[in-house]
C-alpha cells in the first residue's frame, strides 16, 4: 500500500513538472516620451506616444512632431503673455513710487520725516530691482527712439507735482492713444478729434512711430496712471 501511494505521488509530481511555463505578458510598445512633462500648474494636453499601443506601427513622424511643436508654440506664446503682464505690474510699481516722491504732501513733512520716507522708497525700489524681466519686442532704431521719447514725456508728466495739471496732460495723452486705432482688417482708422476731445499732437506724432505692441502698453500705462490721478484729484 505504501508503494502504491508513493507511485501516485511521483506521477503527480512528474505531471506538474511537464506542464508548460506561464506565458509572459507581451512587451509594451509605447515609445519613450519626446518632451518632459510640463509643470502641473499649466493645463495642457499630454502628447500622445510615438507608437500605437495596439501595434508596432509608428505614427507618421512628421505629423507627430508638427503636433508637438504646435503645442510648444502655444506654450511659448502663453509664457510671453504672462511675462508681459508681470512687466506691466513692475512698471506700475515703479510709477507708483515716482508718484509718491513727487506728491505735494511730501513737501509738507519735516526734513527728517521726508528723509525717512525717501529711504523707505529706496529700499522698496532696490528690492524691485532684483526682479528682472526681459520680453524683447523687435524694434528698429526709429521705433526705439520713439519709445524713448514717449517714456520721457510720461516721466515729465509724473514729476509735475500738481495732480490737476498732470491729470489734464494724461487725458491729452490718452486721447492721442485713442485717436488712431486698428480695425479688424488691419487698417488704421483715425477717429475725429471732436469725438475724443483735445489731443496732444506732439505725443500723438511720436506715438505713431512706436510698434503696435508698444502703443498698446503705453495706453495701458496711461490708463493706470489716470486712475491714480483721478483719486488724487478727488482728495486734493
Amino acid at each position: 500500500m505504501f508503494e502504491n501511494l508513493r507511485g501516485i505521488f511521483w506521477k503527480r509530481r512528474r505531471c506538474d513538472t511537464d506542464s508548460p511555463p506561464p506565458t509572459p505578458p507581451p512587451p509594451t510598445t509605447q515609445g519613450p516620451g519626446i518632451i518632459p512633462g510640463y509643470p502641473e500648474d499649466i493645463d495642457v494636453e499630454t502628447p500622445e506616444p510615438l507608437y500605437s499601443p495596439q501595434s508596432d506601427r509608428p505614427y507618421n513622424a512628421s505629423e507627430r512632431f508638427v503636433n508637438i511643436l504646435d503645442q510648444l508654440d502655444a506654450r511659448v506664446e502663453k509664457l510671453r503673455k504672462d511675462a508681459l503682464n508681470l512687466q506691466e505690474k513692475k512698471d506700475y510699481l515703479l510709477m507708483s513710487m515716482d508718484l509718491i516722491k513727487s506728491n505735494e504732501m511730501m513737501q509738507n513733512m519735516s526734513e527728517a520725516e521726508r528723509e525717512e520716507i525717501m529711504l523707505y522708497i529706496q529700499r522698496v525700489s532696490s528690492r524691485l530691482g532684483t526682479v528682472e524681466l526681459n520680453v524683447r519686442t523687435v524694434r528698429d532704431n526709429s521705433q526705439e527712439d520713439s519709445l524713448s521719447q514717449i517714456n520721457a514725456l510720461i516721466d515729465t508728466m509724473i514729476k509735475m507735482g500738481d495732480p490737476v495739471i498732470a491729470r489734464q496732460r494724461c487725458q491729452l495723452y490718452l486721447n492721442a492713444c485713442c485717436s488712431s486705432s486698428m480695425d479688424p482688417s488691419g487698417q488704421m482708422d483715425t477717429l475725429p478729434e471732436a469725438d475724443l476731445g483735445p489731443v496732444d499732437k506732439k505725443f500723438e506724432s511720436v506715438l505713431l512711430g512706436c510698434t503696435l505692441d508698444d502703443q498698446k502698453n503705453i495706453k495701458k500705462r496711461l490708463q493706470a496712471l489716470m486712475g491714480y490721478l483721478n483719486k488724487q484729484t478727488v482728495n486734493h
